[in-house]
């Protein structure tokens, strides 16, 4: 498909103009929530209301990882470059902190000396732009920082939660080397995801028995 941009992959700086990095991911992430709001577990009601310090906490935290995804125009009288994908790594956490119920079928975790673990999350790409490959660079590019971020341990799993039914971003995982590894309750997906504050207080209690997330994991090793 012939494309009037060039795209580069790039981690979000927690210190390098922090600012200005967090109103273009506000931007991007409004934009994702509006125009695909099933795609996310939260709502562009509730981060619309975020204030500029939220969102450079969102960025700045320990434990959480953005990814962008860059559009350049390459017509000379436009030279521009938007933000138009986005994917998040959280973690490394615990193989307690990982560890899911017997009945997600989720492998036993291996100890924290022999593996770190990270969950993917909020792979979005804008609308405009899909259509080359993009998603499949931007977690290729998560993937890529995290065998060349640290060296111990060598092993590495990357887990992430899909809504049932999802073909398209399933078999963009597995193109990844990501298999499937169970299925998760909606209240074990927001947890994985860092999402408690947005579990129902009086929701349906199918959302704590329903397994319809499927568990998808990739093994990665470090050089």
């Amino acid at each position: 498909m012939a494309s009037n941009y060039t795209y580069s992959f790039f981690r979000i700086s927690k210190t390098d103009d922090i600012g200005t990095s967090a109103k273009k991911y506000r931007e991007l992430r409004l934009q994702a929530l509006k125009t695909s709001p099933s795609s996310f577990s939260s709502t562009y009601e509730i981060e619309a209301a975020f204030s500029d310090t939220d969102w450079i906490d969102r960025l700045t935290s320990p434990g959480r990882e953005v990814f962008i995804c860059a559009a350049t125009s390459t017509d000379q009288d436009a030279c521009d470059t938007q933000w138009v994908g986005q994917v998040t790594l959280r973690g490394p956490a615990s193989s307690g902190d990982f560890e899911l119920p017997p009945e997600a079928g989720q492998p036993p975790q291996r100890s924290d000396e022999e593996e770190e673990r990270w969950q993917m999350l909020s792979l979005f790409t804008l609308p405009g732009h899909r259509g080359r490959g993009l998603g499949g660079k931007l977690c290729q590019a998560s993937i890529d920082w995290l065998r060349s971020s640290r060296s111990f341990p060598r092993d590495v799993q990357v887990r992430l939660i899909v809504k049932a039914g999802n073909d398209v971003t399933v078999n963009l995982y597995q193109r990844l080397g990501f298999i499937h590894a169970g299925k998760a309750t909606l209240v074990e997906a927001l947890i994985a995801n860092g999402d408690e504050h947005l579990i129902p207080e009086d929701g349906d209690e199918s959302i704590h028995s329903v397994r319809q997330g499927l568990i998808m994991i990739s093994r990665i090793s470090r050089d």
